[in-house]
């Protein structure tokens, strides 16, 4: 989640060095008498959210003088390849910070434990289930385990200049009453005026927020058949979302085309000038217009549109402990209390997401209308797993297929009948290999 160039800015130290120093769960152990040693490996990159994790373990240090833990920092740009290493080498952490999409090759290898009958029940009860379903995935053995504490996750939201969106006089949608599709596209036609636009749409990487986007008609992109193997699949459920952006950009010419080859948050100088009124974007880019607006610019977090339903696609970020900490129980301990409900809405705070936990979402740091914190968390409602997450291959299918596709597809340099067809029949190539 949110793998973006911002992170090449984070603070990158070696895993294998941390684990040379004795840094690997695998290799440590205590001597009688002495304190239980823990590593644990954090992915946190912004500077407040570094800060809300290193104070945690602080907390949890002084509190707990026989279980010691030390803060790893780690990379999300490297991570799965440093675990890899690790997790053969025997010197992986105890406690692992990753997201729900890696945790299902580690967890079918052997390599993560199984959490299902190790999270203590105030823990389990205050996190939903659609939460942890992202983290549910088979043992290799026919058998279903949980491989991770989902913690933190994401939805999409629109952030809007307030003044165009006023002058528009368009109904403002709610948490409870979200603009359908069809409403979207008429206020961003309405808001399109002489040289400023309506909505601006940044698909450099496009795919993550198509699939998940089309989960609002029940577009799902996969199917699974009675022999139990994976297809792609693109019908009328599938092209909704893709059909009715590209209207947005050449039928309604509502949307801006500058835009289309752009990072997330690429288009902010331009929205800050006025150069469109909505941008549709990860609840996270939130922090980055709080930071960078100029002064007077005033702006707005409104919910995402509705198709047949509001649901999205889910990737919760996670805790994990590797098979062979030698200290599960204790690293289980300082899970459970690094994700308790004021300490997830801290971390939540820090990153600018969505904490799982129900008693986190009701804090009122979560739920003030400050920078859109109130309809950011009441979107939390609405995510599901994202089903194309647990198909195997999916990463080669985004990469090689989907991504080239859709590019192309919302370029208007082929129709949506060529990119179902390239989307399917290129895409069940790449995942035929994967079930053999």
């Amino acid at each position: 989640m949110r793998i973006t160039s911002a992170l090449a800015a984070a603070a990158i130290v070696a895993l294998t060095a941390a684990c040379g120093s004795g840094g690997g769960g695998g290799s440590s152990s205590s001597a009688p008498g002495e304190p239980v040693k823990i590593n644990f490996l954090s992915l946190a990159w912004q500077k407040e959210s570094v800060a809300a994790n290193k104070q945690l373990v602080d907390e949890w240090n002084k509190a707990n003088p026989n279980i010691q833990v030390t803060y790893v920092q780690g990379s999300w740009d490297n991570v799965n390849d440093q675990l890899v290493t690790q997790f053969a080498g025997g010197t992986a952490p105890d406690v692992i910070h990753n997201d729900s999409p890696a945790l299902s090759g580690f967890a079918t290898d052997g390599y993560l434990l199984d959490l299902k009958d190790k999270v203590p029940a105030e823990l389990k009860s205050d996190i939903p289930q659609a939460a942890w379903d992202t983290v549910t995935f088979g043992d290799g053995k026919g058998g279903q385990g949980v491989y991770g504490v989902p913690f933190l996750q994401e939805s999409q939201v629109i952030i809007a200049n307030k003044k165009l969106l006023d002058a528009s006089k368009v109904r403002i949608p709610t948490p409870d009453n979200p603009w359908t599709w069809d409403e979207f596209s008429e206020a961003a036609k309405k808001m399109t005026e002489g040289d400023s636009f309506g909505v601006a749409w940044p698909m450099k990487s496009p795919v993550n927020k198509t699939l998940n986007l089309a989960l609002n008609f029940g577009g799902t992109f996969f199917q699974t058949g009675a022999d139990g193997k994976t297809t792609v699949k693109v019908g009328p459920e599938e092209r909704e979302v893709l059909q009715r952006i590209h209207d947005q950009l050449y039928k309604d010419k509502s949307a801006d085309t500058d835009a289309l080859g752009m990072g997330t948050a690429d288009p902010l100088p331009a929205f800050f000038k006025g150069k469109f009124a909505l941008l549709p974007a990860g609840v996270f880019l939130r922090q980055q217009v709080a930071e960078q607006a100029p002064d007077g610019f005033e702006w707005v977090t409104l919910p995402g549109p509705k198709g047949t339903t509001a649901q999205q696609g889910a990737v919760s970020q996670t805790l994990s402990i590797a098979q062979d900490s030698k200290h599960p129980d204790e690293a289980m301990k300082f899970i459970a209390f690094f994700l308790n409900g004021p300490n997830q809405a801290k971390l939540a705070k820090g990153d600018w997401l969505l904490p799982t936990s129900q008693s986190a979402a009701a804090d009122p740091a979560m739920t003030t209308e400050e920078n859109g914190w109130d309809v950011a968390t009441a979107s939390a409602k609405n995510l599901v797993v994202a089903p194309f997450l647990k198909v195997n291959g999916f990463d080669e299918w985004k990469s090689k297929v989907a991504t080239p596709v859709l590019q192309e597809f919302y370029a208007n340099k082929i129709t949506i009948e060529e990119a179902a067809k390239r989307l399917v029949d290129e895409g069940n190539k790449v995942l035929e290999r994967y079930q053999r």
